[in-house]
This record gives structure tokens, C-alpha cells and sequence, in this order.
């Protein structure tokens, strides 16, 4: 069968999936080299965490949070950004792409440009954050004296879920944005690394304009936040109630929604370079 009505049949998760199985076959042409960019990846992101052990060194709560709490902080938003940096990260780097014309090339193959976008240079070592944060996790979860209940487990692992996906979308709306400012990638940026380094801490340390921000506007707070809330049985901010975080679903249905939408326009409006 011919390779484009193949993947035509497939629909865009077999397309990814081609896209990305080629990308990981040349990764793991140098194994060792792979090896060590894995675990360079994971010993990067460790410093993060390390910060907030030097803190607890010398203050018992922060917050309001102890450090078990903390690292159930650090955990799920560090997995939720490093999940989905690892399957659409890529798409932040379209700017080059336009700026060189070689968005032209994805128009014209039977794959949509979005997949091509998510899976271009693939890039397996990005899988070091997450599995360092499920380090993280499984330490905090065996530490935390919790009284569990299934809701409760529900939550924190569709939290992880949901989390990925408003991450993602925001990796989408940052590439969107090139299409009118190309040389914008860092400002995705802020909203994706800078969102972690900003859920990885109780929001209720900063300021109530920053919450409403990042409920209202840009709703970082629903990666981990609110839904951690739930989970702890600690009040959330701002006189909301106690449940928000169960609205992370539909929170993240809606981020679709404006990728989805942002994305198209932006596409609607590339003009070609003519290079």
C-alpha cells in the first residue's frame, strides 16, 4: 500500500505515531549517547527540586504546605510539563520554520501540518523530567498521612492527565502566536517552563491578582493547584470552593477549544515566504 494513503487511513494518531517511531529509530542509532542525554535531562531538573529541600532545611511549612505536600506539588506539574514538552514540545520551533519557508513542505504532504509540527525532531530524553517527577511523586505520595478514597485517587491521576493537556495547549497557542510575531517563541515559554516553576509552589504565597490570573486567564492553576486542594482537603483561594479542581476536565476541553482555534487562524493567515 502506498505510504500516504497509509497513513491517510490511520487518521493523525497513526500518522503521529510513524512520524514519531522515525525520529526515536535515530535516536537509538547511538544508544549510550541517548543514555546519557536521558539522564543529563533528569539530573537538570533535579536542581528545582533541590531549592526547595534547601528551604525546608531551615522553615517546617511553606505556605501553609509541608514538604511532602510540596513535592506532591513539584511532582504532578513537573510530569504534566515534561509529558508535554516530550509530545508537542517541538511545535514551539514552527517560528524557524516559517521564517525559512519550510512550512511549505508540511502543506503539501498528505499529513496535517499540526502532526508533522508536534512530532518534528522528536526528541526522547525530554522523557527524563517526567520520569524524575514520578520519583518525586511516588516519595511524596508515601509520605503524605492521607486518608485515601478513590475520588481522591481519581483526581490526582486525571490531574496528571489534564495537566499534560492544558501544558500542551499552551505550547500550541505560543506557536499559533508566531504565525503573526516570529521570533516569540520565549513567550510561550514564560507560560510553560515558567508556569511549572510557578504551580510547583502554593499559589496562596503570591498575590490574589496573580491567582485570578492564572484562574481566570490563563488557568495554570488547574495543572496542579486546585486539584492538589482537593486531594489535601485544604481550602482554595479567592473564596472559591473546595471542589474547583474537579473542573480540570472541562478546563482542559476548553484549552482545546482555543489551541484548536488559534492554531487554524494562524494557518489561515501564513503566507509563504516564496523561498
Amino acid at each position: 500500500m502506498d505510504e500516504s494513503i497509509l497513513r491517510r487511513a490511520l487518521g493523525w494518531p497513526g500518522q503521529y505515531w510513524m512520524l514519531v517511531t522515525m525520529w526515536i529509530r535515530s535516536s537509538m542509532v547511538y544508544p549510550m549517547s541517548f543514555l546519557l542525554n536521558l539522564v543529563s535531562t533528569a539530573l537538570i531538573t533535579v536542581g528545582d527540586f533541590a531549592a526547595v529541600l534547601l528551604m525546608f532545611s531551615h522553615i517546617e511549612s511553606f505556605g501553609g504546605f509541608s514538604l511532602a505536600e510540596m513535592a506532591l506539588l513539584y511532582g504532578t506539574t513537573s510530569a504534566a510539563l515534561g509529558l508535554a514538552d516530550l509530545l508537542t514540545g517541538s511545535i514551539e520551533r514552527v517560528g524557524q520554520r516559517i521564517r525559512t519557508g519550510e512550512l511549505d513542505v508540511w502543506l503539501v504532504r498528505p499529513a496535517p501540518a499540526f502532526i508533522q509540527a508536534i512530532a518534528d525532531n522528536f526528541a526522547l530524553r525530554r522523557l527524563g523530567r517526567p520520569l524524575q517527577a514520578t520519583i518525586i511523586l511516588v516519595l511524596a505520595l508515601t509520605h503524605l498521612p492521607l486518608d485515601w478514597t478513590v475520588a481522591k485517587g481519581i483526581v490526582l491521576a486525571v490531574s496528571i492527565l489534564t495537566g499534560t493537556i492544558i501544558f500542551a495547549c499552551i505550547f500550541v497557542l505560543g506557536a499559533a502566536f508566531q504565525f503573526i510575531s516570529i521570533d516569540s517563541a520565549e513567550l510561550a515559554n514564560s507560560f510553560t517552563y515558567g508556569g511549572q516553576q510557578l504551580t510547583q509552589y502554593p499559589l496562596s504565597i503570591f498575590g490574589k491578582n496573580i491567582v485570578r490570573a492564572v484562574t481566570f486567564v490563563v488557568p495554570l492553576a488547574f495543572v496542579n493547584y486546585y486539584p492538589v486542594l482537593y486531594v489535601l482537603g485544604k481550602p482554595a483561594p479567592l473564596g472559591l470552593p473546595s471542589w474547583i479542581g474537579l473542573l480540570a476536565p472541562l478546563v482542559a476541553v476548553v484549552m482545546i477549544t482555543v489551541a484548536s482555534l488559534a492554531w487554524r487562524g494562524g494557518l489561515r493567515r501564513y503566507r509563504s515566504t516564496g523561498s
